[in-house]
């Protein structure tokens, strides 16, 4: 004879049912293609797709409220992250409210990060593994919360890589601290520095992440992304494999590519094949392995995420609230401060104020 357990409630709060970030739980099915009564995934999704899946303060809370309930809920066994539509699965933080609210008030943006620190650390201490569904581009703080996860699937037109410096920021929340795992310390160097955007397979060339599914279709037949060399591996003694096409080639891909339509339908096989895979497994066992994996990106998160807070939140002040503001109020292909008069106006000695951020910003009309 059996009775019901009465279980306690260890949740502090749920997500927002009328937000953009979605929490919903999925059926699992084994391996062999068996329906695993009773059992879920947790599918936390960014829906902001009009804004390219980029978070908000409101948002970010969500995150976190969506990543305990997962933790906590005893039918789940591991969660997908992933982004609304189809152009991207996170681009970092909200601009506009950076250049709106945040800029220039650096005690308000150390009480965001606060929270931004929050989402990192609870995806890092979710008690189920998290796989990181990569549906379009991952750049900026969407880069940082995707290495947070455990695996990463990605459609091969995904794009992954920073920001930070180009518009007037650090890629402190994560990519300093996790990228040099994943790809070494120079290649990372080069992601955070330059914000030159890796396509999807010079990502899984590099080993960030786990897989790459073709999502473009053609005349009805799945293709890969015409824009990127993938049918040999060296040119000249050069690794070209992953990269991006260039002249005729890129030209002739992207009329391709404007031809045919996104079929993610690849990228979610993929990811329930992995779920799959992972249903097989002890639950302490897995957790506790997943656990010990974690603990190299921790060991620097821990160590670096209250300093930089501090600084991302002063540098408000200065070059975020310029580079914010650039992106926020220039026109499209003009988003970027004026680099060079920034540089000559500090070498002549002018200080940080309005006039100078107004002077190098993008012109208008």
């Amino acid at each position: 004879m059996t009775t019901e357990f009465l279980f306690r409630d260890h949740n502090l709060d749920t997500p927002r049912s009328d937000g953009n970030v979605r929490y919903e739980l999925r059926p699992l099915t084994t391996p062999a293609g068996t329906s695993a009564e009773g059992l879920f995934a947790a599918w936390i999704v960014l829906d902001n797709p009009e804004q390219l899946n980029s978070y908000t303060t409101d948002m970010v809370k969500d995150v976190i409220l969506a990543f305990r309930r997962a933790s906590n809920a005893r039918d789940v066994v591991a969660v997908v992250f992933t982004g609304a539509g189809e152009r991207a699965f996170c681009t970092g933080g909200n601009t506009k409210e950076y250049a709106e609210y945040y800029a220039g008030r650096p005690q308000e943006y150390a009480q965001y990060m606060r929270l931004f620190n929050d989402m990192v650390t609870t995806i890092l201490t979710c008690d189920k593994p998290v796989v990181c569904r990569v549906n379009g581009m991952r750049i900026a703080g969407g880069q940082e919360i995707g290495m947070a996860c455990d695996f990463s699937v990605a459609s091969d037109l995904a794009t992954f890589g920073q920001a930070g410096p180009k518009h007037g920021s650090a890629p402190d929340g994560g990519s300093t601290d996790f990228l040099p795992l994943f790809v070494g310390i120079e290649a990372a160097m080069q992601s955070c520095t330059l914000c030159e955007p890796w396509t999807a397979y010079q990502a899984q060339r590099m080993g960030l992440i786990s897989e790459v599914v073709p999502a473009l279709k053609v005349d009805g037949k799945l293709v890969t992304n015409p824009t990127v060399v993938t049918d040999r591996w060296l040119e000249a003694g050069r690794i070209v494999y992953g990269e991006p096409k260039t002249g005729d080639a890129l030209a002739q891909g992207k009329a391709l590519l404007k031809s045919g339509s996104i079929d993610l339908s690849q990228l979610d096989r993929a990811v329930a094949r992995l779920l799959g895979t992972l249903l097989m497994t002890f639950p302490g066992c897995l957790q506790k392995t997943v656990e010990s994996v974690r603990k190299h990106k921790l060991v620097h998160w821990d160590k670096n995420r209250e300093t930089n807070r501090a600084w991302l939140a002063l540098n408000m002040m200065t070059e975020a609230q310029a580079g914010f503001r650039a992106f926020n109020e220039g026109q499209r292909g003009q988003r970027d401060a004026n680099f060079v008069l920034l540089r000559q106006k500090l070498a002549r000695g002018e200080t940080w104020g309005p006039d100078l951020i107004d002077s190098i910003l993008p012109r208008k009309g």
